[in-house]
């Protein structure tokens, strides 16, 4: 976020490159910045002749450094933005040469998503010399929450952590769909509000009681009637509850306990560094660290992977899913 805020504040400044690549496997920040700089580096008056808005689908490469080379009408510059240019990337190295001479009255912009172009290329040396090469890389599943909190401050709102967790399970790290979801709360709530996990089974969708994080909740503790209260609704709503996903969940926070029995440090700070979790949740791990030995996580993940074999269909084809699911928590607490 922080390079996101420096490029954004350059171009406020008036420092603005004649090329901008934008690329990385977060759409999110590239789609931010793509829109900013077609927003802002223009007036509106100037818009009309002066920036043009290509698709990769439909566009040469050739096509796009002609249209660069362009020369703006009535203006001091043009803007060049190239969406979904990762349609480009068979040909995006005829780009080299342009790159390495840019016209420097035009800000030509790549928005190369869900890839990322080799950085010792000799196109992406040019454009680092003469313009500016942003990646926009993935978010780890357990910076997403701190990264929820900081974007619902800057709109003037709080959120308790475990609100955080229920978005971050069900959206994933998916950041626009995050980020979708949170301007949603903040047409509805007031200002100043600290969104709540009522707020989140009101308004998102999702049951503060019967989730997977819940799920997960109460096998660590062992709380038996609990998950198979929850296991009985995810039964009943299969659709908001794929089993697939909801083994795989539970596969992994198994799998991350197996790593936490071996480590050496256990320290919470490298605990949460190696597992990716939020030290926030870490209490969490540690109960289900004394409540499953290591010898019974290693059985547990072994039959998991069984359950999820089963869950996609393979050798399991009459089982319904509410079966799949109890023998599921059956192996766990046996």
């Amino acid at each position: 976020m922080d390079e996101v805020l420096k490029i954004v504040n350059e171009i406020k400044s008036g420092i603005i490159k004649p090329v901008y690549f934008f690329m990385g496997e977060e759409p999110y920040y590239i789609d931010k910045l793509t829109e900013y700089i077609e927003d802002n580096i223009l007036s509106e008056d100037d818009k009309g002749f002066n920036q043009m808005v290509l698709y990769g689908k439909d566009v040469t490469v050739e096509e796009v450094v002609a249209n660069a080379k362009r020369y703006p009408m009535m203006a001091e510059r043009q803007v060049v933005i190239v969406k979904e240019a990762q349609e480009l990337s068979r040909t995006i190295e005829k780009l080299e040469s342009y790159a390495e001479n840019p016209q420097p009255t035009t800000v030509l912009v790549f928005a190369y998503k869900y890839k990322t172009l080799d950085k010792r290329k000799k196109l992406i040396k040019n454009v680092i010399k003469n313009g500016v090469v942003f990646e926009s890389k993935k978010m780890y599943e357990n910076q997403v929450a701190d990264w929820i909190k900081r974007v619902l401050s800057g709109k003037g709102y709080g959120i308790e952590p475990k609100a955080a967790a229920m978005l971050v399970e069900f959206l994933g790290n998916d950041l626009s769909r995050i980020s979708n979801e949170l301007d949603k709360l903040a047409i509805i709530l007031p200002k100043g509000h600290t969104i709540s996990p009522k707020d989140v089974e009101d308004n998102i969708g999702i049951s503060k009681d019967y989730n997977i994080f819940e799920l997960r909740k109460a096998i660590g503790e062992r709380d038996q009637l609990k998950a198979y209260k929850i296991a009985n609704y995810f039964a009943q709503n299969p659709k908001d509850n794929p089993l697939v996903m909801t083994t795989g969940l539970i596969f992994g926070f198994f799998s991350q306990l197996l790593q936490y029995h071996g480590l050496k440090d256990k320290s919470p700070g490298n605990v949460s560094k190696v597992l990716r979790v939020n030290p926030y949740f870490l209490k969490d791990y540690d109960i289900a660290l004394r409540n499953y030995p290591m010898k019974k996580v290693s059985a547990i993940v072994a039959a998991l992977r069984d359950i999820d074999v089963k869950s996609k269909g393979v050798g399991a084809n009459a089982v319904s899913q509410h079966d799949l699911l109890k023998e599921m928590l059956v192996k766990i607490f046996n």
